[in-house]
């Protein structure tokens, strides 16, 4: 259903590294991002953790995570599935990473959160193909 899976979290100054690598722990534990140091707009420090997840077991198991969400949240990523998805198939989500640093999953809309790319797994890669495959994952 998913090809690969890339995510990404913002560390910035007020933040713990290691309390956002343990929510991206508790969300993707075999997690192993890069890290990126870099500058943010007021020229404060911005660490950028980074990765992608290839490997069939970990995907399912992050997929059996994601049958956690409440029937309201997987309802809201049905009715925004479009929005929530490029051309290319790839579908967008965000979740909150205090929530998720207390095993929780809170889906977001805001920037400051886990960020993930899932590549769905659709023949012919076209966009109307990923939501089939997409509402298969997220139906009730």
């Amino acid at each position: 259903m998913i090809h690969n899976l890339s995510y990404r979290a913002f560390v910035y100054g007020t933040e713990n590294e290691e309390k956002v690598r343990e929510a991206l722990s508790a969300l993707l534990p075999t997690a192993q991002p890069l890290k990126e140091i870099t500058e943010g707009y007021h020229k404060n420090q911005v660490i950028i953790l980074q990765g992608k997840i290839t490997k069939k077991r970990e995907i399912k198991d992050f997929l059996e995570k994601l049958q956690t969400l409440t029937p309201s949240a997987k309802k809201k990523i049905l009715t925004e599935l479009e929005g929530r998805m490029d051309v290319r198939g790839n579908l967008f989500l965000r979740f909150d990473k205090q929530r998720a640093y207390l095993g929780d999953l809170l889906l977001v809309e805001h920037g400051d959160a886990l960020h993930l790319k899932l590549k769905i797994a659709a023949y012919p890669a076209r966009k109307e193909e990923a939501l089939k495959v997409a509402r298969q994952i997220f139906k009730e």
